[in-house]
């Protein structure tokens, strides 16, 4: 694939939502080698409103929208809708990156990587949590071997989402399922960028506040192909200020405890206790207060990261093949999830 130029022209296809809070303004507009365009959503006043709040084009439709001078799409659309506009979108050689999930299921994430790569252009899922700073921080550590050998992790991604008119994630048929689908994807990205693949999970599902079609709650145990166990937990039915999003690793050497770097922020708080060698048995198994190392390293907006890392691919005519393998396989995992909680037992994830 020949390179581009050194600033990618993008349009954004779903112009309320994450598009609007985040991605544009946090991700596109600042990014040094990207620039908005235009933009196309299916309500006219939102379409219109986006444009003048940015200063860009609205399209009319998805035909107008990638008819323009554009390099890139950034897909932030209703799930049930990814399929058709990326195929749309390959189909005009337009470059896509996608929300996640990918897709309503293995078979339609399957389709877009397929259909990407016949038209010649590159697939991207945004996985923007793995650009945090922390996250970043707490890898290089786990590499380092300071952890040790690791042994345990959890997760946990959980927010206040009451019955709302409209809104697809709590529609089965346009969301493909609740806070597991929405939710729980970061989570087991983000443990498998620690551990490695997931071999098998299993899965329980609840509507434990909320009564919309989708699941309010879920909890998934994951078994990695390296031993590690790790618990996941996403809520659709928690406070905000009482759902602390922590991520707890945990080896045989110490741990990385933090609470709220998993979300849509650039930072919070994370303290790594890391022992060194091995200890004699303590049969007391006293604990000592506070301490710690605080891991602290510079913030990164994970939009603008996740937005420039896909634009410098672009412009260097970079394969984004690994990213649109990590959708691939984060959809083959969810839809494992939603098999083991129909089936009541443990489901084995397919090789990578």
């Amino acid at each position: 694939m020949p390179p581009l130029k050194r600033r990618i022209r993008w349009g954004v296809i779903g112009a309320g939502g994450i598009a609007r809070r985040r991605t544009i303004p946090e991700g596109i507009l600042p990014a040094k080698n990207a620039e908005l365009v235009a933009v196309y959503g299916r309500n006219p006043r939102t379409r219109a409103a986006v444009a003048r709040q940015f200063g860009v084009r609205a399209a009319r439709s998805l035909d107008e929208l990638l008819k323009l001078d554009l390099d890139a799409v950034y897909i932030a659309t209703p799930n049930c809708m990814h399929l058709e506009q990326t195929c749309q979108a390959a189909g005009a050689g337009k470059h896509v990156f996608c929300e996640k999930p990918l897709g309503l299921t293995v078979a339609e994430a399957r389709r877009m990587v397929q259909v990407c790569r016949k038209a010649k252009v590159n697939l991207g899922t945004a996985f923007m949590m793995r650009y945090h700073s922390q996250h970043q921080a707490a890898l290089r550590m786990i590499q380092e071997g300071r952890l040790g050998q690791p042994v345990f992790a959890r997760a946990q991604l959980s927010c206040w989402y009451p019955p709302l008119r409209g809104a697809w994630r709590q529609n089965q048929r346009q969301g493909g399922g609740g806070a597991v689908m929405d939710l729980a994807g970061h989570c087991l990205d983000l443990l498998e960028m620690y551990f490695g693949p997931i071999a098998s999970v299993s899965c329980m599902l609840n509507h434990t506040v909320h009564k919309y079609s989708t699941e309010d709650s879920g909890a998934i145990l994951a078994r990695f192909r390296n031993g590690v166990l790790a618990a996941v937990d996403t809520c659709f039915c928690i406070p905000d200020d009482s759902s602390k999003n922590r991520l707890e690793l945990y080896g045989s050497r110490g741990s990385i405890l933090a609470q709220d770097t998993i979300g849509q922020g650039d930072s919070g708080e994370m303290v790594a206790f890391l022992e060194g060698g091995s200890k004699a048995y303590a049969a007391k198994q006293s604990r000592r207060r506070g301490g710690g190392l605080i891991v602290n390293p510079k913030p990164v907006n994970t939009y603008r990261a996740e937005i420039e890392d896909f634009s410098q691919a672009l412009i260097e005519g970079r394969d984004t093949n690994e990213s649109a393998q990590a959708g691939l396989h984060s959809q083959v995992i969810l839809e494992a999830c939603y098999e083991s909680a129909k089936a009541g037992r443990e489901r084995t994830i397919a090789g990578r």
